[in-house]
């Protein structure tokens, strides 16, 4: 894919596990990369690497000058001010970001902003969004629209039976905040870590409970279409009833900080990991009632000659898939982005984006 003028040199914030990964794909993809962040630990092919303080807005408009289009793949918490130097340098901002208050805000920048704002581009929100429109758009009539998103370890241990290969912040975040589901046709706010439910995964046992952000604005978008639209982490069983412990009983979640910590000495990154995709549309078509389904578990792979975790490959090739729509012109280049109104298939026809076609 060769990018057009009007994006082709892009600066890569945080280059933790998504975003080396996110450099790498848009190198390969022919883009001009710079990387950001507060240290580079290793070099990057084809990148070129700039030190700065990422909480300083000033460096940051420092380290980004001169490029087409600003990729945020650090915490949630650093992009408001991120997206702030984006929309004021007429630059297309993306980022990775669950956390609905961040949203809420580059949705504001965007009513202005020359460049496109495209948040919650990574897995959940961002790839299940654009699967899960699709399947609706599929039916006449849609009475639930269910999506359910697990990265996991392959091989668990402890009654957590998990690991943190990607942001414990954010996991924090999405098992604290209140969820937006659609139930009835009423748009509303439901508790975190409730709505339990068991689903088998190609003869696994896992668990579903209902956690914030994944379904990013599709609640508002699909007001009045679906009937029920919710979304759930997939995790294995026990671990709702352990973490509501850790956060409720022993009131961790007056201390975020402290819990993202515990949290993430207790339970490492692992190399062996697993993305499991599990989405399901109920309704019409004809007046007959049908089920459509999307049904994936996604394992590491090898990029640039290095293995990368589920995680981490799945939510950069949504986010890179993306900006590679954008540059080729299947994409608005302006105004804010709903990852719902993202073509499915044109996603998978993108450069980046067959990754989730190839392996499965």
């Amino acid at each position: 894919m060769s990018p057009t003028t009007g994006l082709a040199t892009i600066a890569v914030l945080g280059l933790g596990k998504v975003g080396d990964l996110v450099a790498t794909l848009l190198v390969e993809g022919g883009f001009e990369v710079r990387g950001v962040d507060v240290g580079v630990s290793r070099e990057i092919a084809g990148v070129q690497t700039v030190v700065a303080d990422l909480t300083d807005s000033t460096a940051i408009a420092k380290a980004v000058d001169g490029c087409d289009a600003v990729v945020s793949c650090l915490p949630y918490n650093l992009n408001i001010a991120i997206a702030d130097v984006a929309a004021q340098n007429g630059q297309h901002y993306f980022d990775l970001t669950e956390d609905v208050p961040t949203t809420d805000h580059i949705r504001h920048l965007a009513e202005t902003a020359s460049g496109l704002m495209a948040p919650q581009c990574g897995l959940a929100p961002g790839f299940i969004g654009i699967v899960g429109a699709s399947l609706a758009a599929e039916l006449d009539t849609c009475r639930s629209l269910k999506m359910r998103v697990g990265a996991l370890p392959q091989h668990p241990t402890g009654l957590l039976g998990y690991a943190f290969n990607w942001s414990a912040e954010g996991v924090v975040n999405e098992y604290l905040n209140d969820c937006e589901v659609i139930e009835e046709g009423v748009r509303k706010f439901v508790s975190p870590m409730e709505w339990h439910e068991t689903i088998y995964l190609n003869g696994t046992e896992l668990e579903a409970f209902t956690t914030s952000g994944g379904l990013g604005t599709m609640c508002e978008t699909m007001l009045g279409t679906v009937e029920n639209l919710d979304y759930k982490s997939l995790r294995y069983p026990g671990h709702m009833t352990q973490m509501n412990f850790f956060f409720h009983e022993l009131l961790m979640r007056e201390d975020r900080a402290k819990a993202t910590e515990i949290l993430t000495t207790a339970k490492p990154p692992v190399d062996a990991d697993v993305v499991h995709v599990h989405v399901a549309a109920e309704g019409t078509v004809d007046g007959r009632l049908i089920r459509k389904e999307f049904v994936r578990s996604y394992m590491p792979m090898e990029i640039a000659g290095e293995s990368r975790t589920a995680i981490a490959w799945t939510t950069a090739a949504s986010l890179v898939g993306v900006i590679e729509m954008v540059a080729s012109g299947n994409l608005p280049s302006n105004g804010f982005l709903h990852q719902e109104h993202i073509p499915f298939d044109a996603f998978l026809a993108s450069r980046t984006g067959s990754h989730y076609a190839a392996n499965h």
